[in-house]
């Protein structure tokens, strides 16, 4: 009898996917838990605020947490009923990435990517204005920068160095198209117009930005103000915990 309540328990805690060797206990990808979510992991490559691939993000993964990777499954399967997806950004982050970033910030000379992700801001302000912290919950696991997409689009032409950088607050067809739905700025625009609410965006992008909040909420995430791809669990499992280990692809 104690054989089969065991079993039956174990059975019960069995996770749909199983845990990567290579991760913590309560980590996943996001591929094994939901498939059709597009990635677009903008620190491990060049098209980013920096200019280059970020410490630590080895691959173009998203890890997360089980339970944020899992609700983030339940958004998508409810806006795939509506032929809509979505594309996730950055997921986990080491906090050496983010000790990265604080580097690169300090270094006021390198300002290769301000005509796209800072072109109002003063690099020597970044710090003070919040866009960059010394700490991020993107490293506790539970956090997603993400976007809606059309499901079906033709996926956007990656950016590639040497490319033109267009002011990230341009209107959608100026800036650079990466196959969203219009949120009235691209993904890290260090700009007032990135921020919930904002002024001077199309209606049609505070309709889409409105539709991507209700919906990450109703499935257990909580908005950042000022960025509206930015959205963190609320009740994640690891709320005080900053994690370091590598952004890899798996065994």
């Amino acid at each position: 009898m104690l054989r089969t309540v065991l079993l039956t328990f174990a059975l019960a805690a069995a996770p749909v996917a199983a845990r990567s060797a290579d991760l913590p206990d309560g980590f996943v990808r996001l591929r094994d838990v939901a498939p059709a979510i597009q990635h677009d992991m903008r620190y491990a490559g060049p098209h980013n605020f920096v200019g280059r691939p970020i410490a630590a993000y080895a691959a173009p993964d998203c890890i997360l947490t089980r339970p944020a990777a899992e609700a983030l499954a339940a958004a998508a399967d409810e806006l795939a009923l509506q032929g809509l997806g979505l594309k996730v950004y950055d997921c986990y982050r080491p906090a050496r990435a983010v000790a990265d970033f604080v580097a690169w910030a300090k270094d006021l000379g390198d300002e290769t990517m301000k005509p796209e992700f800072y072109p109002r801001v003063p690099k020597s302000e970044l710090f003070t204005r919040g866009y960059i912290a010394e700490k991020s919950g993107h490293s506790r696991g539970s956090t997603v920068d993400l976007a809606i997409i059309r499901l079906g689009q033709k996926p956007a032409t990656p950016w590639a160095p040497g490319d033109p950088l267009a002011d990230c607050a341009l209107p959608l067809g100026a800036r650079f198209d990466d196959a969203t739905l219009d949120f009235g700025t691209g993904y890290d625009c260090f700009d007032a117009r990135a921020h919930h609410g904002a002024a001077g965006i199309p209606a049609q992008a505070t309709a889409n930005r409105e539709t991507l909040k209700t919906l990450m909420q109703r499935h257990g995430f909580m908005p950042y103000a000022e960025e509206w791809w930015h959205y963190t669990l609320a009740d994640e499992p690891f709320p005080d915990t900053y994690f370091d280990f590598p952004v890899t692809a798996g065994p």
